[in-house]
């Protein structure tokens, strides 16, 4: 039972590492989207999914060993948590608190995460919003009717609404 528990505990702080290293993108990608930095979003996006990789391998890791746990205390795995684990180790004050100090770590920062996460959402729709509004201004200046001026023999010269003639502003 001491090497499993062991091994989970191992895991479960190396999957705290992974999470925290994510965290931190996650929050240096708050500040490539606020500066609009497509090139740099690209490769954090490649960073973060090395890491998602590297978390995926150590949940199938934490979950085989809470199953030989389960197995151990005669529990279902399916039903079983980390929290009724922690209970469980009232006997063994050592292991139990270095689990329940992992365990919340790792709640303080999946919570932290979903809160970032939500901000980046949100940021990138109203980027998107944004391009969206911009495009349908465009669209709507080429759609935009002629004025009505007309040249000394009756051809329309008139431009369109809202639409530059072309010529370069140096004022701007």
């Amino acid at each position: 039972m001491a090497s499993i528990m062991e091994t989970l505990m191992d895991v479960l702080e190396q999957e705290e590492v992974q999470y925290r290293a994510l965290l931190d993108l996650s929050v240096k990608k708050t500040e490539i989207i606020v500066s609009n930095d497509v090139e740099a979003l690209v490769k954090l996006t490649d960073e973060e999914q090395v890491i998602v990789d590297g978390i995926s391998v150590l949940d199938k890791k934490r979950e085989t060993a809470m199953k030989d746990v389960a197995d151990v205390m005669n529990k279902k795995f399916e039903s079983f948590k980390l929290s009724e684990l922690v209970e469980l180790l009232a006997s063994r004050p050592v292991e139990q608190k270095r689990l329940a100090a992992v365990t919340d770590s790792l709640r303080q920062i999946t919570e932290t995460m979903q809160l970032v996460n939500g901000q980046n959402r949100d940021l990138i729709q109203s980027a998107l919003d944004m391009v969206e509004f911009d495009l349908n201004l465009i669209r709507g200046m080429k759609a935009a009717p002629e004025t009505a001026q007309y040249t000394s023999g009756a051809i329309s010269a008139g431009s369109r609404l809202g639409s530059v003639s072309g010529k370069f502003d140096a004022k701007q």
